[in-house]
């Protein structure tokens, strides 16, 4: 698998391989969105990854979608991200920060005064949000932003950015996948808008577009991208125009100079082949190959750069659960596999005591010694 191994350009970076580590909630800031110590430490044992992506942070206080999620629009918050992103250079590594708005998917009990989630449509998601004391809250009907919060909003996105480049990040990725606010005015499920922003393709499509062109013009294009998931029904998306909407967004994005597109392939390699087609740029590819091929594997990747569909691929599970996931393709493996109990909250166990390779080589001799 030579092939991710190579150099690739993303933006102004020139990254040292293709192994890109996805975005994955991990839900362990318990201090008012602000990471520690922990998360210091996960990031920087995977610095040899081609490019960080972390975990989706919030722009805004009502952007929260989760618990313990961390967040971007507060000097505190800014401050602790600094001691991951220093520890990440420090070993040589890349880093962009996920800024991931929840929209509709979001609950009173996250924000101050009762407040209710927002959404492109009165439309509820249907899905629930844990709380430890209260147990799952049923998410209620969000209320339809206003045109004046839809700008705000966009502002909000820009501001996390520019708080992102504070702490250190060498640039920010927009969530617009999984069902999140992004996607939520993407898709004509969740979206029955009336105005400027629903309806057509060339409406539904305008929101992104915009926060994408605002968190360029604060930070500069080349330090941005922005993740799609076509065809996704998390959160209750229903899309009934996959192949038709992903390529007029990416043609509309096009001009505006992003570092990449990534796509986390859901439906078939037709629909990334179509995107790839209209994507002059850098594209991320979490391969799928096919809709049962989870947790995307190395081969998975290594194929679809030969095909030519992507240029770096990202990976989960596998760099959830291995900190050296390098070392471990060029070996062949073995893989830790990944402890699903431990993915959202606790503490060390299941997020910063999975082993190297060299280190369960070493345990194992030691047991057989």
């Amino acid at each position: 698998m030579d092939e991710l191994f190579e150099s690739v350009n993303v933006g102004a970076l020139s990254l040292p391989n293709r192994l890109v580590m996805a975005p994955m909630t991990r839900s362990r800031a318990y201090d008012s969105g602000k990471v520690d110590e922990l998360t210091v430490e996960y990031y920087a044992q995977r610095a040899e990854a081609g490019l960080i992506i972390t975990e989706g942070t919030q722009p805004s206080v009502i952007g929260q979608g989760y618990i313990d999620t961390p967040g971007l629009h507060d000097d505190d918050q800014v401050a602790a991200w600094r001691a991951v992103t220093d520890a990440v250079h420090a070993k040589g590594g890349r880093i962009f920060a996920q800024i991931m708005h929840g929209g509709r998917v979001g609950h009173p009990y996250l924000y101050p005064d009762d407040a209710l989630p927002h959404g492109p449509s009165a439309i509820a998601s249907g899905e629930v949000l844990y709380t430890p004391d209260e147990g799952m809250l049923a998410h209620p009907e969000p209320r339809e932003m206003t045109l004046r919060e839809i700008g705000r909003t966009v502002e909000d996105f820009a501001s996390a950015a520019r708080n992102a480049i504070a702490a250190g990040f060498d640039g920010v990725e927009l969530h617009g996948a999984n069902g999140y606010l992004i996607h939520q005015f993407l898709a004509d499920g969740s979206n029955r808008r009336t105005d400027a922003y629903g309806g057509s393709i060339a409406n539904r499509i305008r929101f992104a577009v915009e926060v994408a062109r605002a968190v360029g013009d604060a930070i500069g294009p080349e330090r941005v991208g922005i993740r799609m998931s076509p065809g996704n029904t998390a959160n209750g998306i229903t899309e009934s125009d996959t192949a038709d909407l992903y390529p007029a967004l990416v043609r509309e994005l096009a001009p505006l100079g992003l570092a990449y597109v990534h796509v986390m392939e859901l439906v078939t390699r037709d629909i990334t082949r179509l995107i790839r087609a209209e994507w002059p740029g850098t594209l991320i590819l979490n391969a799928h190959p096919k809709p049962d091929s989870f947790p995307s594997r190395p081969e998975d990747g290594a194929d679809a750069v030969r095909e030519g569909v992507a240029d770096a691929v990202s990976f989960a599970e596998l760099w959830l659960a291995n900190p050296d996931l390098p070392a471990r393709i060029r070996a062949g493996g073995p893989y830790n596999e990944a402890d699903k109990a431990t993915f959202y909250g606790g503490d060390h166990r299941g997020y910063t005591d999975y082993p190297s390779i060299e280190a369960a080589e070493a345990a194992a001799a030691a047991g057989a010694a």
